[in-house]
């Protein structure tokens, strides 16, 4: 489905530039359109908000960068990473938040109260911080069971507890029956920066190691299939986790890691194509590297769905120094949660902007990042 699609645009791209010949000039011809289509000023062209807004695609970029973005403008918000990098009285700390909508609200290896500790905590640590305070928001709806509530609370202060955070502050409001699907939690955390490294996509260079820290896709599919709306049965969890410990190992150990990325919302397909495009670099993945679970490439296949664009709420992505990347494999691999890690590609000087896959069939295609998520709600 993927790969139709994008060859369809790549067809059409060529079509409007209007240009005959070869191979050679055709494949110039569709990535100088592409650049092109990048460049310009982003644009919501919907007149209401739809759930591809929401999904952390590229519909989900028009609407941050064409509204919020142009509302809020300043050099800190900019770099849209995965958390902001503060300087207070001299320190260094980095800030975050993030909503969480998931249905259903218990599902196996976790709920909304865990993900929503780990969410905000991965955020902050692949801003390269050391976790500290988090915020704990709620919106909750009449009739909703108080034992259910205790549930989701006792889960975020065992997250919590692991992560070596604490809530320390929060807000909960009450909407009418049917306003809220039972409970929503929101987020926010500090955490402090205590090494040098800067963290950033303008410091990723040609040569560099693409890095992924374990099997990809297995939240994503966790919650759909959680969802009892397919007849699909698997033995697989949820990957949430907290990262923060092993992004620490990484960072100890490797001192050539240029940026870090949380791979949930768009999966990794789409952490790639922001690098890539922010870096303006190429990105060259070989398909028979990235790891994925054979539960988890079956229900995909049965859904017609990309693993490489699902959503995982334990995984991150890791550009190092393509020369550090075995001492990088090795830290990542010393840690539980790095046990599977893997170098899944390479970056090259181009095409820039863009992310290729050299399928295991021997083609090359473009990943490109989707309009929307094949898989809605699933953080």
């Amino acid at each position: 489905m993927t790969t139709e699609r994008t060859a369809g645009w790549a067809e059409q791209a060529v079509r409007e530039a209007g240009q005959p010949a070869g191979p050679a000039s055709r494949e110039e011809e569709v990535l100088l359109r592409i650049e092109r289509a990048r460049g310009r000023k982003a644009r919501v062209r919907e007149e209401r908000v739809t759930l591809a807004h929401g999904a952390g695609g590229s519909a989900s970029h028009t609407l941050v960068e064409a509204v919020f973005v142009e509302a809020f403008r300043n050099p800190i918000l900019e770099p849209l990473g995965d958390g902001a990098v503060l300087t207070v009285s001299g320190s260094r700390l980095a800030f975050s938040t993030d909503s969480f909508v998931v249905f259903p609200l218990f599902f196996p290896g976790g709920d909304i109260g865990d993900l929503a500790v780990n969410g905000t905590v991965n955020d902050l640590a692949v801003c390269g911080a050391r976790p500290l305070y988090l915020s704990a928001g709620f919106i909750l709806e009449e009739g909703f069971p108080i034992a259910d509530l205790r549930r989701i609370a006792a889960s975020m202060a065992a997250a919590a507890e692991r992560a070596g955070v604490r809530v320390v502050t929060g807000d909960t409001k009450v909407v009418e029956r049917g306003k809220a699907d039972g409970c929503y939690v929101t987020t926010a955390g500090v955490g402090v920066l205590e090494r040098e490294t800067e963290l950033r996509p303008s410091a990723i260079r040609p040569g560099d190691a693409v890095i992924v820290s374990g099997p990809i896709g297995e939240h994503g599919v966790t919650i759909m299939i959680a969802r009892g709306e397919l007849d699909i049965q698997a033995d697989l969890a949820s990957d949430t986790a907290p990262l923060n410990e092993v992004v620490a190992a990484l960072l100890d150990a490797v001192p050539g890691v240029r940026v870090l990325r949380d791979a949930t919302r768009g999966g990794v397909a789409t952490v790639l194509n922001e690098l890539a495009r922010s870096a303006r670099l190429g990105i060259v993945l070989e398909e028979r590297a990235v790891p994925v679970r054979p539960v988890v490439n079956g229900a995909c296949e049965l859904l017609g769905i990309d693993p490489l664009y699902v959503a995982c709420e334990g995984r991150f992505v890791a550009v190092v120094d393509g020369e550090q990347a075995g001492r990088a494999l090795d830290a990542l691999r010393a840690h539980p949660l790095g046990a599977d890690a893997a170098v899944v590609g390479r970056v090259r000087a181009e095409p820039p902007g863009l992310v290729l896959l050299d399928t295991a069939f021997g083609g090359t295609r473009i990943v490109d990042m989707l309009v929307g998520d094949p898989l809605p709600r699933i953080c």
